[in-house]
């Protein structure tokens, strides 16, 4: 039950950093397009062939603040594809001596790197919210176009407690299966490499 709930929170999460990746890259898209586009319509030699393809084309430019938007995106989505990569156990992982273990040796070593890196994401949370708060205090805004900073670090912070509340229960799960030997992850944990 508590697994379903954890799988369900960490798709959520991952679906919803794909739509804003998906949309970032629309938007990316466009602004170059739109760069592209005002360049070539002021190319000397279009505005001499066709001048009025060129001056249509001189209206068109980047989308204003493409910049700003990217980078709180990006921010939130790298929050929110966290929890399943956790869940999963997506984390890129080096092994070639422990592949030379004993299984209960891994499997120690699998629990122990769960909590610390539970206990990272746990840190990285909460210096998330004491940004978050920070720039709420300040008001600080984005150069273009204005929009509060704090927007991105609550977007990012949502993302980074998610992550937490899988990271504890995969770290949980990693020691309860120590302990007993049973497996209370997903079965398709594990990254390619």
């Amino acid at each position: 039950m508590i697994l379903r709930l954890v799988e369900w929170l960490a798709r959520i999460m991952a679906l919803l950093g794909g739509i804003v990746l998906t949309a970032l890259v629309v938007l990316t898209c466009v602004s170059v397009i739109g760069r592209g586009a005002n360049t070539l319509g002021h190319s000397e030699w279009l505005a001499a062939i066709a001048p009025a393809v060129a001056d249509f084309l001189t209206h068109f430019g980047p989308v204003k603040g493409d910049f700003e938007v990217v980078e709180a995106g990006i921010a939130f989505s790298i929050f929110a594809f966290l929890p399943i990569c956790q869940l999963h156990g997506g984390h890129a992982t080096v092994d070639v001596f422990t592949n030379l273990l004993p299984k209960s040796v891994n499997r120690f070593i699998v629990a122990f790197w769960e909590v610390a890196l539970t206990a990272l994401l746990i840190v990285i949370a909460w210096r998330l919210y004491e940004g978050l708060l920070g720039k709420v205090r300040n008001g600080e805004t984005t150069f273009l176009l204005q929009f509060p900073i704090w927007w991105a670090y609550a977007a990012s912070f949502a993302g980074a407690v998610a992550a937490v509340i899988i990271g504890v229960y995969c770290a949980f799960a990693r020691i309860v299966g120590l302990i007993t030997g049973g497996h209370h992850m997903p079965s398709s944990e594990g990254a390619a490499h």
